[in-house]
């Protein structure tokens, strides 16, 4: 199983069509919010599922602000991350986390792409495809990979 992770897109279109091309087929889209408006563009161009939920620039999305998702038996918590204030750090989103017994949390928001593992948590955040503010600025997401024997395998990529 093939999962784009993107987040904080802010109805730019270009960026994710050149990762679409890079990347397709793909099965699943997780979108980590920030979309703007563009949730129909994006499943329309991707040809899979989105998986998707609000930011706070979505001011008037009907998205869910946070899930639980089930994939391959782990459970995976998908946020922005606004509510968990992680722009301070990601302490409080861990706390969150740990006691929603997930294995993997998701969040946006930062527009800095991380990929951490924190005893039986992994946390990770792909970046932004429309402004990334990492050193390089360069636009980032991940590629999440599920075998057929259930491993997953995280993969950071840069356009």
């Amino acid at each position: 199983m093939k999962v784009l992770v993107i987040s904080d897109t802010h109805g730019q279109h270009d960026n994710l069509d050149r990762v679409l091309e890079r990347e397709c087929p793909l099965d699943l889209i997780i979108h980590l919010g920030d979309i703007e408006d563009a949730d129909t563009y994006i499943e329309a161009a991707a040809g899979c599922p989105v998986e998707a939920v609000r930011g706070n620039n979505d001011y008037f999305s009907k998205l869910p602000g946070e899930k639980i998702l089930t994939l391959n038996h782990q459970k995976i918590f998908i946020t922005h991350g606004h509510y968990y204030y992680v722009d301070a750090g990601m302490e409080q989103l861990i706390k969150e986390a740990k006691g929603r017994g997930v294995d993997i949390v998701m969040f946006g928001h930062t527009h800095r792409p991380i990929i951490r593992t924190k005893g039986e948590l992994t946390v990770l955040n792909p970046g932004s495809l429309s402004y990334p503010r990492q050193e390089g600025h360069k636009p980032t997401y991940i590629v999440m990979e599920i075998d057929e024997k259930g491993e997953t395998e995280f993969f950071l990529k840069f356009l």
